[in-house]
């Protein structure tokens, strides 16, 4: 039920009335709840484009909306805004259909798109740090929504499983077998890879062996392959973990490496050729774009095969934007990948576009993110200035939220603080980020994470057991009993109630996530001042039952929302 849809088609239609079937009707929820529900901000500009007086023309309109069976009052304000108030009479019908529905009147797409979605994507050489949290869950995120909203979601896991340094990496974990140490040194993957990094360094002949096994890893001799897969498996391993803990859709089966590719890459870049897109330039295989021209004026040099014959992640990513579109029949890419790579997939998306293989039927997307900081304002570290692990990460959460369950109800027991620990704490990391612009760096600070007051998951987790609360209290109830919206506060709510759709359709249309979120945190301000504003259980039974249905749809929002932001809820915290 996507309520500013049907807002905005009777204002369309008052537009229409007054001659004004071109114009923009600028509808927006008002600013000042106390004024209405929505504003039409359109009428001053379509007042400026036909010469009319901008108070009057205003006023035309909100005649026509007059009578309206939505719409309950037009009320004209300063140079031209129109301030509507919605019938609680309606409002409560879509409630009652709303709860009616176990999709919360939520239509599923009515056409449906396949989107593939590339995220997470950490490279196997190491364990999975705090750089690949963004890109992990605004993609799970996204894929909860759309796969929500009725669309085919192909999740695809672009892990880093191929290229030079893995000649390195197998030739160390041959030494270590060889020595009877590699279990060992596997459990620490990023030791491993440091390791591995100073034999390469200091010792030639290990250098030389490593590239050796480059180049029988790249011909596909078997035994080389048999021990690059040991180590992808062992590195597989770690990621899932990761995924496990944090909840993620991502399974094994949506891991689509960069190996994958390996075969396609030399014919990927001889169809460019062939077609005059790429040029030889003394040997390197290039693409020249002019629509990316530097201060010199000079086209940039979008590289696809090196002099040497090696491949680079422009050749890759060519051939999986072409698997993508041409086998997963993907109508919409999404590329959740940090926002330093923007050029990047700029120029993979025109060169796609002149060699014909992303079509105008398809929408290729980069999903940009910004960076996490800490308190000092540089990239998040430890204190010796280390990259910070993510299951490391992931584990202080639950210890610090565990700890402050423990402190806040001394009386649960150590399973149920364990328990509550791990939503509350799993649940604030996410949040922390979802709830924030993804554009945007942001500051990690555990203390505000982890505060039951303000915009975080705690305080909306503790709003959705306040709303199991007020249940357990009430015993048995009408839930078909008619739904009245008599109080202000009421309506309030159960206009924001009603938006869900509508924040749903533009998580999937601009993939914000934090759109989301700040529904969320609405709602659950919302309904604190409905709580106290409205008696619930002392009210009249028919008051009562009419406010536990609201209560009861306030409850389902939390609910639902926070899970598509893959985020768990606690019945008692």
């Amino acid at each position: 039920m996507k309520l500013h849809q049907l807002v905005a088609a009777e204002v369309e239609q008052a537009f229409s009335a007054n001659g004004l079937t071109d114009q923009p009707i600028i509808l927006q929820p008002a600013k000042n709840r106390d004024f209405g529900d929505y504003q039409i901000n359109g009428v001053m500009g379509a007042a400026k484009k036909t010469r009319q007086n901008p108070r009057e023309l205003a006023q035309k309109v909100a005649n026509a909306l007059q009578q309206n069976s939505l719409i309950a009052m037009a009320e004209v304000a300063g140079p031209g805004f129109i301030n509507l108030k919605l019938r609680p009479e309606k409002l409560a019908q879509y409630i009652k259909d709303s709860l009616q529905d176990e999709h919360l009147g939520i239509a599923r797409n009515s056409k449906p798109q396949t989107i593939v979605i590339d995220y997470s994507s950490p490279n196997l050489a190491k364990e999975m740090h705090v750089g690949h949290l963004r890109s992990s869950i605004i993609g799970d995120s996204l894929n909860r929504v759309l796969t929500f909203l009725g669309h085919k979601v192909i999740a695809q896991n672009h892990v880093g499983d191929w290229g030079t340094q893995f000649g390195m990496l197998v030739a160390y974990l041959i030494e270590q077998q060889q020595n009877g140490r590699a279990d060992l040194e596997l459990a620490d993957l990023e030791q491993f890879y440091r390791n591995a990094k100073v034999r390469f360094d200091e010792d030639k002949n290990f250098a030389d062996t490593a590239r050796d096994y480059v180049v029988k890893l790249q011909s596909g001799d078997a035994s080389v392959l048999a021990l690059w897969q040991q180590f992808v498996q062992t590195s597989l391993q770690h990621a899932q973990a990761v995924y496990k803990k944090l909840g993620l859709k991502l399974l094994p089966a949506d891991v689509t490496g960069e190996s994958f590719y390996n075969d396609q890459l030399q014919s990927t870049v001889n169809e460019l050729l062939a077609k005059g897109i790429a040029v030889n330039s003394d040997g390197t295989k290039v693409v020249f774009l002019d629509e990316f021209k530097n201060q010199d004026n000079e086209s940039a040099a979008f590289i696809i095969q090196k002099k040497d014959g090696g491949f680079l992640y422009a050749s890759t990513d060519l051939a999986c934007l072409r698997y993508r579109i041409n086998t997963l029949h993907g109508n919409r890419l999404l590329y959740v990948v940090d926002a330093r790579q923007s050029l990047h997939f700029d120029e993979l998306f025109t060169v796609a576009r002149k060699a014909g293989w992303l079509p105008d039927t398809v929408h290729a997307e980069h999903v940009p993110f910004g960076t996490m900081m800490g308190k000092d304002g540089k990239p998040f570290k430890t204190r010796s200035g280390d990259t910070v692990k993510l299951m490391d990460l992931l584990n202080e959460a639950v210890t610090r939220a565990s700890a402050l369950v423990a402190s806040k109800n001394p009386e649960l027991s150590a399973d149920e603080i364990a328990h509550i620990g791990e939503v509350v704490g799993i649940g604030a990391v996410k949040y922390a980020d979802l709830s924030k612009n993804r554009t945007s760096d942001y500051i990690f600070d555990w203390d505000s994470m982890l505060s039951f007051e303000g915009n975080t998951a705690p305080y909306l987790q503790y709003a959705y057991t306040r709303v199991q609360s007020v249940f357990r209290k009430a015993g048995t109830w009408d839930n078909n009993a008619a739904i009245t919206l008599n109080e202000a506060m009421e309506q309030q709510l159960a206009v924001e109630l009603l938006k869900f759709e509508d924040v749903l359709d533009s998580v999937a249309n601009t993939s914000y996530p934090h759109y989301l979120a700040a529904y969320l945190y609405q709602i659950a301000t919302l309904f604190s001042r409905f709580y106290e504003a409205c008696p619930i259980l002392k009210a009249d039974e028919a008051t009562r039952n009419s406010r536990l249905q609201l209560t009861s749809l306030t409850g389902k929002t939390l609910q639902r929302g926070l899970a598509l932001l893959g985020i768990d809820t606690l019945e008692t915290m």
